[in-house]
């Protein structure tokens, strides 16, 4: 019996690992290993690291060339479990808040991983917000489950790894020069995703039109304030071959009736991103909008965005999982979900070039899972 089956022996684990077609064998661990693994217990380290975008993006609202991530690791016995905050200005989190709430975060008072919703439970009322801190903790803790596992967290879930969607390639708001050079960057993937909102739209589509005839989604940030300006855009987006569009005006609660004016007489779908963050959101956009964007880092980890799929399932709307710039790390979390969903935005890490780790890839446009244990990555260094 090797090790990591004395490990989930010796804690009871086993179990879980003859869900996925695990055998529990007649072995008996020896006695030292069984009182080290019966010590162990999750050590927490998390370390600020900054990515490196490879173009300015350009949204509706802002620019930036950088974005702040935190690195988690979640020890337990050797056993390493990896998660990432990625933190863009407009969520209000920071190196410095994250490092404030994960340094709260004590997770040898549980014995055991597998206690997962005691622990997310225990995290998620630590504080109030700091969503993408939490999110780290979440998806370290998933990788670390199925690497004790030795499973994908895919095949834990029964999701069929076949059904992953394309990703969209982001192209944000820019000259048409550069814009022209960000397509042809993007010449391996399917669908385009373009920023939208700064009054430049029908400049943007054209000039993207002049290089590739790709289906298009489009994100306008809340750039647009008319309802009645913003339908006569959509069905000229329509036209230009969008397949639906994404926060075309204000998220506010004020804006509601208008939204709500928009989904029903548009062409296209019309889905939720800024007006959405956790779950408690879902059920109030039901008929304000055709669908949500989930984002991790938004609703709080893995856990979090299962039920938010499960719920919008219920009402009969569309699912997109998106992400923020970030490393493989968080895209490749998000992307074991990916088998859910409509449609995927899944190329935070593909804009940077400094990424510490190696994971989900993208194969002629295409989410493809890899049969790595928990989400799938390689660390590319010693430690977080």
């Amino acid at each position: 019996m090797n090790s990591r089956r004395i490990l989930l022996k010796s804690t009871g684990l086993l179990a879980g690992a003859a869900l996925v077609g695990g055998s529990q064998g007649a072995c008996t661990p020896s006695n030292s290993n069984m009182k080290r693994s019966l010590s162990a217990r999750m050590t927490l380290r998390f370390k600020a690291y900054d990515l490196l975008l490879k173009h300015t993006f350009t949204i509706a609202s802002n620019s930036r060339t950088t974005t702040p991530v935190m690195l988690v690791e979640i020890d337990y016995d050797g056993v390493i479990g990896y998660g990432e905050a990625a933190m863009p200005p407009y969520l209000g989190e920071s190196h410095e808040t994250a490092a404030h709430f994960l340094s709260k975060v004590k997770l040898d008072k549980f014995s055991s991983p597998f206690l997962i919703e005691d622990i997310l439970e225990y995290v998620g009322g630590l504080e109030a917000g700091n969503y993408a801190a939490k999110a780290s903790v979440d998806i370290a803790l998933h990788d670390l489950l199925g690497k004790l596992t030795e499973q994908p967290l895919y095949r834990l879930w029964g999701l069929d790894p076949l059904k992953t969607p394309d990703t969209s390639f982001t192209i944000g708001i820019d000259t048409p020069e550069v814009v022209k050079e960000k397509v042809k960057e993007a010449a391996p993937y399917n669908i385009l995703k373009v920023k939208l909102g700064r009054g430049n739209d029908k400049e943007m589509i054209s000039t993207i039109r002049t290089v590739t005839d790709k289906p298009l989604c489009v994100d306008v940030n809340q750039g647009w304030t008319d309802k009645h300006e913003a339908l006569d855009m959509v069905h000229w987006l329509k036209e230009q071959g969008v397949v639906f569009v994404e926060q075309p005006m204000s998220k506010s609660k004020e804006a509601w009736d208008d939204m709500a004016w928009l989904t029903e007489h548009s062409p296209l779908p019309i889905i939720a991103d800024e007006a959405l963050q956790t779950v408690d959101d879902v059920l109030p956009l039901n008929g304000i909008y055709s669908g949500i964007n989930i984002k991790l880092m938004k609703c709080g980890g893995l856990r979090a965005a299962q039920k938010m799929i499960t719920l919008a399932r219920a009402m009969n709307m569309n699912v997109m999982i998106g992400c923020m710039t970030a490393t493989s790390c968080a895209i490749s979390a998000a992307s074991q979900l990916s088998p859910l969903v409509d449609w995927a935005d899944l190329d935070g890490n593909l804009l940077i070039f400094n990424d510490v780790f190696e994971g989900v890839k993208v194969i002629d446009g295409k989410v493809t899972l890899n049969e790595g244990p928990g989400i799938g990555i390689q660390n590319r260094r010693a430690n977080c």
